[in-house]
């Protein structure tokens, strides 16, 4: 292990909630690959990774397996979706706006919606790095990417 290497090389989401639909499945693959590309993640109180993550929904609650390369386990945290809830929501509801617009909106109304959904992406990604506070650190990129992922697995779960 190379000390202070605090990144992610691999992310697994939970395969046994199933498929969704094509749009989300890209979102799931694209976020995915950007997150392995170039991230931040400092578990707290660990020398240095790379790192393995496995994402999962158990009872409600959002489950962050963390790994080192050779399967050590590092950390788990467990967290309540409850502050998730409403922007994931929102998230959704704006979502399905942006892929109906970009079929037969006009440009200024994909733009619009497009900046909503950053918006209340940003929100999301900020109360991921809220709650992870303390227990893993993470620049707002990577946080943007995990929420992502966070919102995949809601989606399907």
């Amino acid at each position: 292990m190379v000390r202070g290497d605090y990144r992610l090389s691999d992310v697994v989401l939970d395969d046994t909630i199933g498929r969704s639909t094509p749009d989300v499945e890209h979102e799931r693959a694209v976020a995915i690959f950007d997150l392995i590309e170039e991230n931040s993640f400092e578990p707290a109180g660990h020398g240095g990774g790379p790192y393995r993550l496995g994402l999962s929904l158990v009872d409600s609650k959002l489950v962050f397996d963390i790994r080192t390369e050779d399967g050590g386990l590092v950390a788990t945290h467990i967290l309540s979706l409850t502050p998730f809830r409403r922007i994931v929501k929102d998230y959704f509801t704006i979502c399905e706006s942006y892929y109906d617009a970009i079929r037969s909106a006009t440009p200024s109304r994909i733009e619009a919606i497009d900046m909503g959904r950053r918006g209340i992406h940003n929100e999301g990604s900020q109360t991921l790095m809220d709650r992870l506070n303390g227990k893993i650190g993470l620049d707002f990129d990577t946080a943007r990417r995990l929420f992502t992922l966070v919102c995949v697995l809601y989606w399907r779960g």
